[in-house]
């Protein structure tokens, strides 16, 4: 069955999809539903078929076939779903437009789970996009949706759909409809020229937010995703900016003088926390956005520094040398009951604190190489997931399940320029993938979902 939802934008389409939810028969997981545990480490990807959505016009085709596309490389590149081929299917889309799945012919193909849809031009303009999710093991229909778009806007509807598919299949939310930003760079390694820039989480849409005439670095987004704080440095002075995606709209924040780490907003986006070297001495800070009132957190003749909140508020991570080597401690909101977390040999960096508040992930130098790992809050499970020549800057997915971050190597005559790449992978440390940018690209900072 399908239900008709009407999209304006995500706040309003769940809302409704909370809504329908209760009045499907089928709509709570139960023992005889098709489930991909994912909370037990390494998982098999689930077979799954996506059909070719179907169009009547041949613009409505093409969009189709399009949103088929960006649904299956969404799934596909998450690790988790092994989409089939399309040449294997016995019943065509079209078959399956006026008829029941025959669900027969998709397990003797090795189906899990099965996907049909179609796109429609509306009298107004929009376009119709509606889709089915079928459970092949158990013989059901798990989920049917619509969705109304502008037509520039299917690309977006494919990324819902596939956070729609992902989350009924894994009961996990999805990361698909969200955007990534980050540094591109380019030009010689001694003249590099640094640009803000923003794309998709799957690398399209990309387009650049500074003109690369002023250094930017490490930017953040707003728990809102509408906003970014970064570093720009101003006739050799640290500035942070903030940026309205939506509008472009650009504001200073302030000069801080002695800033030692660009800032990141308090899960409430009331206000930014940073570290500031003041008098000789490095100590973490907050500012409130309303009033513009710093409160100093720390005050430690080491250095403190790279601060980040957990999900709820009421901690933060932080890398310091007070113990003698730079290692990452925890503390409260108010910089009482400081604890150190890690023990290991080396240097540890760039703590960033999980959305779901179960771990953090952190860079790490040992031995001349780097690594990317995670930590629980309270100092134990440490697992190093990927190392290089050097690798930084963990940013997670909204849904904690995905790390990104970016590796630099050195290239050409003599080893003495850089190359620097984004990439992605799992929580269990395996599927790795290089995210396709326009430059090289460094300091990723994944978005919440898009509202």
């Amino acid at each position: 069955m399908i239900r008709t939802v009407l999209t304006i934008g995500r706040r309003l389409a769940a809302a409704l999809l909370v809504a329908l939810a209760a009045a499907l028969p089928v709509g709570a997981a139960s023992a005889q539903e098709l489930r991909l545990d994912i909370t037990k480490g390494v998982t098999e990807p689930m077979p799954i078929a996506i059909t070719t959505f179907l169009g009547g016009t041949p613009q409505e085709q093409t969009v189709a076939r399009q949103i088929s596309s960006v649904i299956t490389a969404n799934l596909e590149r998450s690790g988790l779903f092994q989409p089939l081929d399309p040449a294997r299917f016995i019943q065509t889309p079209e078959q399956l437009a006026s008829a029941p799945p025959r669900f027969a012919d998709w397990r003797l193909i090795g189906a899990q789970a099965l996907v049909a849809g179609g796109v429609q031009a509306q009298p107004d303009g929009r376009l119709r996009v509606q889709f089915r999710l079928f459970d092949v093991v158990y013989g059901k229909q798990l989920t049917g949706l619509a969705y109304f778009t502008q037509a520039e806007g299917w690309r977006r509807v494919a990324h819902i759909i596939s956070d729609a598919i992902y989350k009924r299949l894994t009961g996990e939310e999805g990361y698909f409809d969200t955007r990534v930003v980050y540094i591109a760079e380019s030009g010689p390694a001694n003249q590099r020229v640094k640009r803000l820039a923003i794309m998709d989480q799957d690398g399209e849409n990309n387009r650049f937010l500074t003109d690369g005439r002023v250094l930017v670095l490490t930017p953040r987004f707003s728990p809102t995703a509408q906003e970014i704080t970064y570093l720009s440095y101003f006739n050799n002075k640290p500035r942070v900016y903030l940026f309205n995606i939506d509008t472009g709209r650009q504001e200073l924040l302030g000069d801080f003088p002695g800033m030692t780490f660009a800032p990141r907003f308090s899960p409430d986006g009331n206000q930014v926390i940073m570290s500031l070297a003041q008098s000789g001495n490095t100590d973490i800070y907050t500012l409130d956005l309303r009033t513009r009132r710093q409160t100093r957190l720390t005050d430690h003749p080491g250095i403190d520094t790279a601060p980040s909140y957990s999900p709820d508020g009421k901690q933060i991570v932080f890398e310091s040398d007070r113990g003698g080597t730079q290692q990452l401690y925890t503390m409260n909101a108010d910089g009482s009951n400081v604890k150190r977390i890690t023990f290991g040999q080396g240097r540890y960096a760039t703590p960033v604190w999980s959305p779901r508040g179960d771990l953090i992930a952190f860079t790490r130098l040992n031995g001349g190489r780097f690594y990317i790992g995670v930590i629980r809050p309270d100092g134990t499970g440490e697992r190093l997931l990927t190392e290089a020549f050097h690798v930084e800057g963990p940013t997670w997915a909204p849904n904690g399940r995905v790390l990104m971050y970016f590796k630099e190597k050195p290239v050409g005559a003599g080893a003495r320029q850089r190359q620097s790449r984004l990439f992605t992978i799992d929580l269990t440390g395996v599927n790795e993938r290089q995210m396709v940018t326009a430059t090289d690209a460094s300091d990723p900072a994944w978005s919440p979902l898009i509202p």
